[in-house]
């Protein structure tokens, strides 16, 4: 496709943003103190001639695409190289179209022979898993659609039907017949959402009681209790981090975590065990436990969060046993929605959608997901900045089971303070909801010339000069 409504890749730029928590978040089997965001700006075009730039940003969350026993050092470096691949590659490749087309067809023609180039490189290594991948390229992929609704001069959200996009779900879908004469836009909200009930992430090693407390608090004013962090922000609903390994500590952890809800007036909780659990049994007996030892507790769960490992062909696990219990959703294994499809045959009733996997990703699997039966969220992945914008965004846009997760402000809330001063309601939760009524304008509706940030020096360029001569 090659129309004025059809866009390619002219350049882009690479920067690196270093963040500090500050408390430890700990999820799974590893702890996170420190995380590199990924900020990508692209400049594209049209054959009419006329230009745009658009921005994304991912954080860079090794501990969470890339668990493993290789130092986290050596981790983060290879990731940050491999975005410089993907920027080089995306600079050269020839692709005429809409954000989700230039995205699927990198994605599906390019990305894996980037990722195998890079594993070969370092022969005897932990191989870079194809999450990792994915989550490099998401804030390409976030660019791209930004870029595209400010070429268009057009909300990025309302470019998903057929006067954009020249080919209908069936073509992505593999031809299947439901989807004939169906667009993305079919599949979302007619209206966003400008207010949403926030999750709280209380994680593995946050302070539940004083006994808790670490011996060295932050001292920023903003709250470690769990009841404190409750009654600032009017919070309602909880998803609590488990170990996966650890059955008497993880059925004792939610029980205290719930009486914890019950005594405050939160209403929900969800358990997310991280991909930790290799037997079905386990995450059953714990939910049977609960609901014999607390039935209110029990009831409060809303879903539960990928148990199992998330390389769905290598683990293919049937969960009847566990979504029998409650709606039990994809996360790490969602990568697409063609997993989205092999976990559904496998028992799984929700999938959980991320944008750090890609927008474009999240916008099919969706599709998909919503014309199968399966019932969906949207979580977080401590998204702070720039990337906390389309994260809520797509929620906004989304049936999701109950609101939104967000948690970047309870581990880097000063992180975030340029962006707030913007958009003060979605880095911030009142009344237990955030509140996206500032985002506005074309693309993902950044604003970004009204934030006064400053931006480290450029880590990589790609493509010619020409594009930064006129953006600057």
């Amino acid at each position: 496709m090659s129309t004025s409504r059809s866009m390619s890749v002219w350049g882009a730029r690479l920067y690196y943003l270093p963040l500090r928590t500050r408390l430890p978040l700990k999820f799974g089997t590893e702890t996170l103190t420190e995380v590199f965001c990924a900020r990508v700006c692209l400049a594209v075009r049209n054959d009419a001639g006329q230009s745009a730039r658009g921005w994304g940003e991912t954080p860079l969350s090794v501990q969470w695409v890339w668990p493993g026993t290789l130092a986290y050092a050596l981790r983060l470096e290879r990731l940050q190289e491999f975005c410089r691949r993907i920027g080089d590659a995306l600079a050269d490749f020839q692709c005429h179209g809409h954000p989700l087309e230039i995205s699927q067809e990198f994605q599906e023609r390019i990305l894996p022979g980037l990722l195998a180039q890079a594993n070969a490189e370092h022969p005897g290594s932990e191989p870079m898993p194809w999450l990792a991948a994915l989550v490099c390229f998401s804030a390409f992929d976030l660019a791209l659609h930004d870029a595209y609704g400010v070429l268009l001069q057009r909300h990025t959200f309302h470019t998903f039907g057929p006067e954009f996009l020249s080919r209908d779900l069936a073509h992505w879908f593999e031809g299947d017949p439901k989807f004939q004469g169906r667009f993305p836009a079919d599949f979302l909200l007619p209206a966003r959402r400008d207010r949403m009930k926030a999750w709280h992430l209380v994680g593995g090693l946050d302070a539940l009681e004083e006994s808790d407390l670490p011996e060295v608090l932050p001292g920023d004013g903003h709250p470690v209790l769990l009841r404190d962090w409750i009654a600032l922000d009017g919070l309602e609903c909880l998803k609590v981090k488990l170990r996966g390994n650890d059955a008497e500590w993880d059925l004792r952890r939610l029980l205290t975590v719930g009486r914890i809800a019950m005594e405050t007036g939160v209403q929900w909780l969800s358990a997310d065990f991280n991909c930790t659990v290799r037997d079905p049994r386990y995450v059953a007996e714990i939910l049977d436990q609960a609901r014999d030892l607390e039935p209110r507790i029990s009831g409060m769960i809303l879903y539960v969060e990928q148990p199992f490992p998330y390389e769905l062909e290598a683990f293919p696990l049937d969960v009847l046993t566990v979504s029998a219990r409650k709606p039990l959703f994809l996360d790490e294994s969602a990568h697409d929605w063609r997993h989205v499809r092999l976990g559904r045959s496998l028992g799984w009733t929700g999938v959980a959608l991320k944008t750090c996997k890609t927008l474009t990703g999240a916008i099919l699997s969706a599709c998909w997901a919503q014309a199968h039966g399966m019932t969906l969220m949207v979580q977080d992945l401590t998204n702070p900045m720039l990337a906390q914008i389309p994260h809520l965004l797509l929620a906004s846009h989304l049936p999701t089971i109950m609101g939104v997760e967000t948690n970047s402000m309870q581990y880097y809330p000063e992180a975030s303070a340029p962006e707030a001063r913007v958009h003060p309601g979605i880095y911030q939760r009142r009344g237990g909801v955030v509140d996206l009524s500032s985002i506005s304008g074309p693309g993902l509706g950044y604003r970004i010339e009204e934030i006064q940030r400053t931006l480290p020096p450029c880590a990589a360029e790609f493509g010619p000069a020409a594009p930064w001569k006129l953006f600057g």
